[in-house]
């Protein structure tokens, strides 16, 4: 009850059915995608299989025309940052009331969603669907944890891909330090840096 529990993708999904879509409630400094798409990759849903936009401004017809096909042909489609879609929600929610039913969706479909909590989030969506959280790790040690337990560096190629280990270890221990530190350093906002930024997965795997 001290340390919350991993992030378990394949748990989620085995609770998932092609009816019911998977939430991801997003918080600072954790980004799931990069898990995500590696999870689609391994079950097969990877390139065409696997389609993804992010919700804005005129993007809700190009989500649901997304949401048509795939449900003919059994793929994947992840609607990111569905908070930043208020006024398209309803339609979301009618999408998922009215086409997403047994009768017309292929089985292998899912409806992957992740969202900022929102007031303007459909209720009926929530209750229905399976809902996931990555929280950022809290403490060096968790922190330190969390990014060797996460691909790329969990991939054993990647470790041991280097013809100098000893030099390549310990560089890749210190970025990972950093990282950890700089994601400690939240909580203390903009001091020491220009602006607020939220460091993630993401500035990890780039760098």
């Amino acid at each position: 009850f001290i340390e919350p529990p991993t992030f378990d993708l394949a748990g989620s999904f085995a609770d998932s059915h092609c009816c019911a879509p998977l939430i991801f409630v997003l918080s600072p400094g954790a980004d799931p995608m990069a898990g995500l798409l590696k999870f689609a990759g391994d079950k097969g849903f990877s390139g065409s299989r696997c389609q993804r936009i992010s919700l804005g401004q005129g993007q809700g017809p190009i989500a649901a025309k997304m949401i048509d096909n795939a449900i003919k042909n059994g793929t994947w489609v992840i609607l990111q940052n569905c908070h930043l879609a208020t006024s398209w929600m309803p339609k979301l929610e009618k999408i998922c009331e009215e086409v997403i039913i047994p009768e017309n969706t292929h089985k292998e479909f899912r409806l992957w969603l992740t969202s900022y909590p929102s007031e303007d989030f459909p209720v009926s969506i929530l209750q229905n669907g399976v809902k996931m959280t990555n929280e950022p790790p809290k403490g060096l040690r968790a922190n330190l944890l969390r990014s060797y337990l996460n691909d790329p560096i969990s991939d054993t190629t990647f470790f041991e891909g280097c013809n100098k280990p000893e030099a390549w270890q310990k560089l890749l221990f210190g970025l990972c330090f950093f990282h950890a530190l700089v994601q400690e350093r939240r909580k203390f906002g903009a001091l020491g840096w220009n602006i607020p930024y939220e460091f993630n997965e993401s500035d990890l795997r780039i760098s």
